[in-house]
């Protein structure tokens, strides 16, 4: 970060603008004009946290080469061409204050700058040479002091500007997709420690019909203890109910197959074996099967250290459906499961991949094994129970055809919902920042997301992607003037 940020300045301080100086003294007339930047050499910059608000950011030690146009006039002696210069011992302190704007979103209110010069030197050559030797003092005290006024009001609107342009695009409210958003704006100011910058979001999905929703968050508070990544995200309990809270109250929570989208094998168990024993049907019966399966209530997340499971209670509706007949329902069972959860971080995306599987391995003390995949997080076991809502007899029909039912839709239900949390979410990261070497760990009530950080693209590069064209009245180029034909009339100066 510290890098990335020490680029974006000398990208800013090479294009500075400083304004022409002209004077008089005695019967020498100079201007001084085109001044641009050709050169920096930052020998020694460094970032830190300072308590409660702020980040430090300090240049020392640091030399700027400078290049401009000199029109000079001694007596009747006129002279006209470039001068080189250098600015050695440049210091500068800034101070910048985080907070949250209206939207939640991170930005930096405020920023203290202090700069310095403690040596300015100019190469002067030509047939005046002597005499700019002699009377160089005025143009370089002149430079140093419109250079050093000239790199705080640069820095500053590096901050409060483009910094804050980047990151008012921080993506802290967007839908997920056309049923269900989620709200990742900041609760509070940043709080910034001597080795830590916090940043509590909301985290909270919401469904589209009802954007205003507040759910009352009543999860374990996530503690980040770890340190060996640059960056860890905490995930609580309510952070996972919120999001099948908001999907059930959007409605989407059903699966319903007909006909041929029945898979063939479920079909011939529920005809030969259930239907066979509880309503004495013959297989052959010709009429298509509907199956509807609804959840009932919204799903509850549990993360313990052993892992992430999902507690699911639904309904599953049978009927057959005659061509040109009104549907005939023959059960409807109620079912509740344990979905053991495998939670892992793909390409900025917090993604869930759900299953119905006996067992999955658990760390080190469940059942003796060791998960295969710590750095993406392991399941506890799942559980899975049917009984008919309509009579003890049937229920009892339904014990022998429990585990094959489980093992039938693991394999032909799972992968329709798992397809559809397959995009997963982002997690509020601004644009040209990437995370690598993720690493996800449980905790009781909730889970950790630790990654390094990977600049993919610049500061400038972002920002330039997506300011507003200027326009040359209200915006000024930063780039010097192509050079003119200086005038020859003595008068100009």
């Amino acid at each position: 970060v510290k890098q990335e940020g020490l680029r974006f300045v000398e990208q800013e301080l090479q294009n500075i603008t400083i304004s022409d100086l002209h004077g008089k003294e005695g019967q020498f007339h100079y201007n001084i004009s085109q001044v641009r930047v050709t050169d920096l050499h930052l020998a020694s910059s460094d970032l830190n946290f300072q308590p409660q608000q702020h980040l430090v950011f300090n240049i020392n030690n640091a030399s700027i080469s400078l290049r401009f146009r000199r029109q000079l006039l001694y007596w009747f002696f006129y002279d006209i061409g470039s001068i080189n210069a250098s600015a050695d011992g440049v210091h500068v302190h800034t101070v910048l204050r985080l907070a949250k704007d209206e939207a939640g979103r991170p930005k930096i209110s405020n920023i203290t700058c202090n700069a310095s010069i403690a040596r300015m030197h100019a190469g002067f050559s030509g047939t005046l040479r002597k005499v700019y030797e002699f009377l160089s003092t005025f143009i370089i005290t002149g430079m140093r002091y419109l250079l050093s006024q000239q790199i705080c009001p640069s820095l500053e609107h590096a901050s409060l500007v483009l910094l804050n342009s980047l990151l008012a695009g921080w993506p802290v409210r967007n839908y997920v997709d056309e049923h269900i958003g989620i709200d990742y704006s900041l609760l509070r100011d940043p709080s910034i420690s001597s080795d830590n910058l916090d940043l509590d979001f909301k985290g909270m999905f919401f469904p589209r019909v009802r954007e205003d929703q507040e759910l009352e968050n009543h999860a374990v508070e996530p503690v980040i203890k770890e340190t060996e990544r640059m960056v860890y995200v905490a995930f609580s309990e309510y952070f996972f109910d919120s999001a099948m809270l908001a999907y059930f109250q959007a409605g989407v929570l059903n699966i319903e197959l007909q006909g041929e989208k029945v898979p063939k094998d479920l079909e011939v168990l529920l005809r030969a074996t259930f239907f066979g024993t509880i309503f004495m049907l013959s297989p052959s019966v010709d009429a298509p099967l509907r199956l509807v399966l609804q959840v009932s209530a919204p799903p509850r997340c549990i993360i313990k250290p052993s892992g992430t499971s999902v507690s699911v209670s639904a309904f599953l509706n049978i009927s057959l459906v005659p061509p040109d007949r009104p549907p005939v329902q023959l059960s409807s069972m109620a079912m509740e499961t344990k979905l053991s959860a495998k939670v892992f971080l793909q390409e900025k995306a917090l993604r869930v991949q759900l299953d119905l599987r006996r067992y999955v391995w658990g760390p080190v003390g469940a059942r003796g094994r060791s998960c295969p995949h710590p750095t993406h997080g392991c399941s506890l076991p799942s559980r899975f129970r049917i009984y008919s809502k309509q009579s003890a007899l049937e229920s009892l029909a339904l014990f022998s055809l429990q585990a094959p039912l489980k093992t039938l839709l693991q394999l032909t239900i799972m992968p329709i919902i798992n397809e559809r949390t397959k995009k997963g979410v982002q997690i509020p990261l601004p644009e040209g920042m990437d995370f690598t070497r993720e690493v996800v760990t449980n905790h009781a009530g909730f889970l950790t997301v630790g990654a390094d950080l990977h600049f993919s693209k610049g500061l400038r590069e972002v920002i330039e992607k997506y300011r507003p064209v200027p326009t040359a009245a209200a915006y000024p180029s930063s780039q010097p003037a192509e050079p003119t034909e200086p005038s020859l009339d003595p008068g100009s100066l």
